[in-house]
This record gives C-alpha cells, sequence and structure tokens, in this order.
C-alpha cells in the first residue's frame, strides 16, 4: 500500500482551506485519507501553516512520500530537517502586502509614463505642424520668387512687341499727313490755274469792246 502525504481542499469557494493528510495514493485528492498530519491556510499574510511534525515523521519514516506543496510545508514547520538532517535552502519569501505594495508601485509608473508620453505627444504634433507650415510657407516663397523672373520676362516680351505695331502706327500717321498735304498744294495750284484763267479772259473781252 503505497502512502502519500498531500493536500485536501475545504473551505467556501474561492476561499479555499487545505488540509495535509496520508491518504492512500489511488484514491482521490478530495477523498478518503488514513490521517489528518496538519492544516494550511494561504489566505492570511504570512500564510498560516501547522504541522504535527510527530505524526509527519512517523509516516516519513514508513516511506511515505510527500508531494512538492507538502514537502515546502514540512521545511518550513521543521519536520522534513529532523527527517533528512539536512537544512533546507529556504528563500525568504516577500509578503503579499509587500508583493501587491510593489505591483501597485509598478503600475502607477507605467501609467505616469504612458501620461507623460501622452502629453509630450501633442506637442510633438505641434511642433511637426509647425514645421510643416514653415516649410510650405517657404516653398511658396521660392515658387513666387522663380515666377517674380518669368513674368518681368513677359511683360518686357509684350512691351516689344506693342513697340514695332506703336512705330508702323506713327509711320501710317505721318504717311497719311503727308498725302493730305500733298492733296492741298494739289489743290491750292488748280484754285490758282482757275484765278488766272479768270483774269485772262476778262481781260480778253475788255480789250474787244
Amino acid at each position: 500500500m503505497a502512502v502519500r502525504l498531500r493536500l485536501t481542499r475545504k473551505g467556501k469557494k474561492k476561499q479555499p482551506t487545505y488540509r495535509v493528510v496520508a491518504a492512500e495514493s489511488r484514491f482521490s485528492r478530495d477523498g478518503r485519507f488514513i490521517e489528518i498530519i496538519g492544516f494550511y491556510d494561504p489566505a492570511p499574510d504570512p500564510s498560516e501553516v501547522r504541522i504535527d511534525n510527530e505524526k509527519a515523521l512517523k509516516w516519513l519514516k514508513s516511506g511515505a512520500q510527500p508531494s512538492e506543496r507538502v514537502q515546502k510545508l514540512l521545511e518550513v514547520s521543521g519536520a522534513w530537517e529532523e527527517f533528512t538532517g539536512v537544512a533546507p535552502t529556504l528563500t525568504s519569501a516577500t509578503p503579499k502586502k509587500e508583493k501587491r505594495a510593489a505591483k501597485k508601485e509598478k503600475e502607477k509608473e507605467a501609467e505616469a509614463g504612458s501620461s507623460e508620453d501622452s502629453a509630450e505627444k501633442p506637442k510633438a504634433d505641434a511642433k511637426e505642424e509647425k514645421e510643416a507650415d514653415n516649410q510650405k510657407a517657404d516653398t511658396k516663397e521660392d515658387v513666387q520668387k522663380e515666377d517674380a523672373p518669368k513674368e518681368e520676362e513677359a511683360e518686357e516680351s509684350d512691351t516689344k512687341e506693342d513697340a514695332p505695331k506703336e512705330e508702323a502706327k506713327e509711320v501710317d500717321t505721318k504717311e497719311e499727313e503727308a498725302e493730305d498735304n500733298n492733296e492741298e498744294q494739289e489743290d491750292a495750284k488748280e484754285d490758282t490755274k482757275e484765278q488766272e484763267k479768270n483774269n485772262n479772259e476778262e481781260g480778253a473781252e475788255s480789250k474787244d469792246e
């Protein structure tokens, strides 16, 4: 008959307590057991452990094998050291309150870091927007500078194109004035010839009389 030292669960839902028992390995965890040798409550800080070392040593010497959790509890009570003659290398357990406090501090640090990141992000976005606006303004100025010579060249070219037209217009005006002067001179000559002719005819008539 193989006997094991193990835990059986008791207590309320979500508030478990355990008995340390000697039971046959063929029975279920919370089934039949031979003898109760201790009690374990993990809820308090630190945990509550009560082991009857005499009963535990009796079963260990008779060949009972403890589970891993029960072996740790026997190390805490000192029964395992009496059985093996070797002092257990127990790590200093951190109380649950300290663990919770450390966890809360880490969470606060993480929240503070995230809030700082969120505060810095709008600043970074505003800075990027400002830089983008400055780049746009610089680009616009460059475009205006590039367009200014083109506009001046266009105005000069328009002026040059209009100059020959104005010169041609002036030439036409001068030609028209010259033609008008010629016509006036010719009309004056004709009037003079007619007047001389009339004078000659009048002179001839007076001689005939």
